[in-house]
């Protein structure tokens, strides 16, 4: 008899990217990134670094976190100093 999979879902983070296309984080995962030349490409890219990402951490016996509740993400918007000079962020994901 075959053992069946279980199907989970990871908060992933796509930030445009300065070039064209979006840069992937999984805030579970520090280290597990990717890229996509276009929104789609990103999420096939996405999907397919993180099962890479935990078969890996199957292999090595290790926990696979899980999360019962999506997390929810939105922007805040902030006042900032008038001196102030910004940097565009997405050098820092």
């Amino acid at each position: 008899m075959a053992k069946s999979q279980k199907i989970l879902e990871y908060p992933a983070i796509f930030t445009p990217n300065a070039d064209g296309g979006f840069d992937v984080s999984f805030p579970a995962f520090p280290g597990c990134v990717t890229f996509g030349k276009n929104f789609e490409e990103a999420r096939t890219m996405a999907a397919e670094i993180l099962e890479l990402w935990l078969e890996e951490l199957s292999a090595q016996k290790k926990k696979i976190p899980t999360y019962p509740n999506r997390p929810i993400i939105d922007a805040i918007k902030v006042s900032l100093p008038v001196n102030c000079k910004t940097i565009y962020a997405a050098n820092y994901f």
